[in-house]
């Protein structure tokens, strides 16, 4: 059943709006008189976007198309950020409602009263519309590429055909809270040094281009030569003063071209990733984080039923990293072949020796899930240890390079200075 989001005058003249449930847009009308309100705008929604508008036939089919592009990125590039922590949250309520034995039709509806945000009511109302008429909710979910992964949607389905689906979403709920948690750890260590990097820069070029020139110009007027390192500041000076738009420009031409190789995800991509595993301290701390990503989805999909062929196939989608992608694609095709899972593991050279040796012991023992999940603990634990590290090695280096090149620009004044002074 279709939804229209509407707006329209209340009984008084003020002005109300929300969203309805009909046929048609004739039926949406009828419904809207009945409650005493007269339609101002009246346009179909699909999870949360407008579809068609009833003013314009034109309007309404660029804004169709529109629609359509959006939906295709969002199902190439899945949910981001902020999807996942609302799709975290629906989870949560839906698995605890199941828990407590209410029909999936009624939680969904208990869901759509709960809603504080009008997309996710109109997501809410649109899978129990398509529940209402028969589909399951593993398909329904996949309708919503940009709010719901391959990786949700299959454990959903695996959850049903298990009829544990009120535990498949417990751990669903779980691990995205998990997956936020470990982004935001592995931001907060770059979040500084960056930010240290922008400040450096910033005073830099702020000295460069205000304090420096009208320091060397009084020094220039006195007609005595200058030492070599004030000729080098002055230099530095005028070229930063006449061509800095250049070298922002080539600032934002490389960052955009370091994006598109990035997200093209060729071999550039990979040569890339290659380099950030091997970078020191960085490296660890994203190989950990990739390991860490790779155990605890493979175990919470493994847990919830899912094969291990296509489970496999929606870890290495996860990884984040080329390199940890290709060794997981690797182990998937040699599993596919026949053999286990830890040998192909271990000669990959990519995860570190004691992952493939715990998950030989846990195939061995039949508790490949639990051990999966005592890896993705520990090294979790690491990540916290590798990001303090980090920052730890990164803070003095960044200091001692930024009073390096603020001592520089003193002493490159202050000498011209001292001669001075001394004739």
């Amino acid at each position: 059943m279709p939804i229209y989001q509407y707006k329209a005058f209340a009984p008084g003249g003020s002005v109300k709006s929300g969203i309805v449930d009909a046929d048609t847009e004739k039926d949406a009308r009828t419904k809207l008189r009945r409650q005493d309100l007269l339609v101002s705008q009246l346009n179909e929604t699909r999870g949360g976007r407008r579809l068609k508008a009833t003013g314009s036939k034109k309007d309404g089919d660029r804004t169709s198309t529109i629609t359509k592009l959006k939906s295709a990125r969002a199902s190439a590039q899945g949910p981001g950020s902020r999807e996942i922590d609302i799709v975290s949250g629906i989870t949560r309520q839906l698995a605890t409602l199941l828990g407590s034995g209410i029909a999936l039709n009624e939680a969904l509806s208990a869901l759509v009263d709960q809603a504080e945000q009008r997309k996710v009511e109109t997501l809410c109302r649109e899978i129990r519309e398509d529940i209402q008429q028969g589909a399951n909710l593993a398909d329904s979910l996949s309708k919503h590429p940009g709010w719901f992964s391959p990786l949700y949607v299959n454990m959903v389905r695996a959850g049903q055909a298990a009829g544990n689906l009120d535990s498949v979403l417990t751990r669903l709920a779980d691990y995205l809270q998990g997956q936020r948690a470990l982004r935001r750890k592995i931001v907060g260590a770059l979040t500084y040094p960056l930010m240290m990097v922008t400040v450096g820069m910033i005073v830099v070029t702020i000295l460069m281009a205000k304090v420096v020139p009208e320091i060397t110009k009084m020094l220039i007027d006195q007609k005595k030569e200058l030492p070599p390192a004030t000729r080098i500041l002055v230099g530095a000076s005028d070229f930063l003063k006449q061509w800095w738009w250049a070298i922002f420009l080539g600032i934002a031409v490389l960052s955009f071209i370091f994006e598109r190789i990035y997200a093209k995800g060729g071999n550039g991509r990979l040569r890339i990733d290659k380099f950030m595993l091997k970078t020191p301290v960085l490296g660890d701390l994203l190989r950990r984080a990739a390991v860490a990503r790779f155990t605890r989805t493979l175990s919470t999909l493994l847990q919830s039923g899912v094969p291990v062929i296509q489970s496999l196939e929606i870890t290495e989608n996860v990884v984040g990293n080329r390199v940890i992608k290709d060794a997981t694609a690797h182990v998937r095709e040699r599993v596919m072949e026949g053999t286990d899972i830890a040998t192909p593991l271990k000669k990959s050279g990519v995860f570190p020796s004691t992952v493939g040796y715990m998950v030989a012991v846990g195939e061995q023992s039949g508790e490949l899930e639990q051990m999966l999940d005592r890896i993705a603990t520990a090294y979790d634990e690491e990540i916290e240890v590798a990001a303090d590290r980090f920052t730890s090695v990164l803070e003095p280096i960044m200091i001692i390079v930024l009073a390096a090149v603020v001592g520089y620009i003193v002493f490159a004044i202050v000498v011209p200075i001292l001669e001075i002074g001394e004739i």
